[in-house]
């Protein structure tokens, strides 16, 4: 076990995510978002605890689990798979009410991997809100990657009335509620909306998502910062505890910047 400090990483209990058109679409965490950052955080000496809404292992998305996410490796793909699928923290999550309930004092910083599960059942979730403040008053890293980064929305006062409205197209209104976030002005990165538009296009036959996280974050008061290097570029950025990354591509930039800050944050402790 590690004795270098603990990750709590948080994951959704979302399987589908209800598009526009009120169809349904399957969802799940994207594997290498899982994970390269928390793989590569236990080999260097970290732990990990992973929590979700209800306490029940997330649902991985079977379209991740391809080695093109990998370098094109089938070794690393499989390492993910077994990763996911074997280590202990991975197959008993807890719920996080419980991770609250049990202190989050114990964790040194907070993952949170993408794919649309984020957009459902994290981004207004008011335990997620809650375990966001503490980690933002403490200035613990909160490190959030592709779709992940739309969970911030959770420390939102009106959270659940934010995603609402965003849901409604109702623009003005989501702004209203976006009163008092803590992460306003902070720099940030998110899956943009033309890599959204060719998810649509690509895997959606055309259907839209119920609004796009580029613009909820925009709007909330968060500076996007979007790669001019055109879609599935790689991308990351980190401002003050916050790091995050723009989209699958962007794992391992996301994941220098992480292990970083894990160090330095370790070493400011042993201080």
């Amino acid at each position: 076990m590690s004795n270098k400090g603990t990750i709590l990483v948080i994951g959704s209990n979302a399987d589908s995510i209800t598009l526009k058109s009120g169809d349904k679409e399957h969802a799940g965490y994207y594997l290498n978002e899982m994970a390269i950052p928390t793989q590569t955080a236990i080999e260097a000496g970290y732990d990990m605890v992973l929590a979700t809404p209800n306490g029940k292992k997330p649902v991985m998305d079977p379209q991740s689990a391809v080695a093109s996410y990998f370098g094109d490796s089938d070794d690393d793909l499989q390492k993910a798979l077994a990763f996911v699928e074997s280590y202990p923290a991975m197959q008993s999550p807890i719920s996080l009410r419980s991770a609250i309930n049990q202190g989050l004092d114990k964790y040194i910083a907070l993952y949170v991997p993408g794919g649309h599960p984020p957009m459902v059942d994290l981004m207004d979730n008011a335990d997620l809100g809650e375990i966001l403040n503490y980690f933002h008053d403490e200035s613990k890293l909160t490190v959030l990657l592709c779709h992940g980064p739309i969970a911030i929305t959770a420390a939102l006062p009106k959270a659940k009335e934010f995603r609402a409205a965003l849901v409604r197209g109702d623009e003005e209104q989501a702004r209203k509620c976006s009163v008092g976030w803590i992460y306003a002005g902070y720099r940030m990165t998110i899956f943009s909306n033309d890599e959204e538009h060719w998810v649509e296009d690509t895997y959606m036959g055309g259907r839209k998502v119920p609004f796009y996280v580029n613009d909820a974050l925009r709007i909330a008061g968060g500076k996007v910062e979007i790669s001019d290097q055109g879609i599935f570029k790689s991308h990351a950025v980190q401002d003050r505890e916050l790091i995050t990354g723009q989209n699958p591509p962007s794992d391992l930039a996301l994941t220098t910047l992480f292990l970083q800050a894990l160090n330095r944050a370790t070493a400011s402790v042993a201080a």
